[in-house]
């Protein structure tokens, strides 16, 4: 993939099998910012950036949309 190129989006399939998560798991983590949110691909249709659920694969424990580390149980 060249520098300029914006990416894969990978649909909710792809994300549950990549990263083991069942379906409702996912979203609370995205409620809870320590998932990457999705992307809206047409009215209904979404998914999720490649490099974000790789950078979430690769360290989930520290992962964060906000940029800092939150309480993973939703309490800060």
């Amino acid at each position: 993939m060249s520098a300029n190129s914006p990416g894969r989006i990978l649909r909710l399939k792809s994300v549950l099998e990549r990263t083991g998560l069942s379906r409702s798991t996912l979203y609370r983590k995205m409620h809870l910012g320590t998932f990457p949110k999705q992307l809206r691909i047409s009215t209904r249709c979404a998914g999720w950036r490649e490099s974000e659920v790789e950078a979430w694969v690769n360290n989930p424990v520290f992962y964060s949309t906000t940029g800092r580390n939150r309480d993973l149980l939703g309490l800060d």
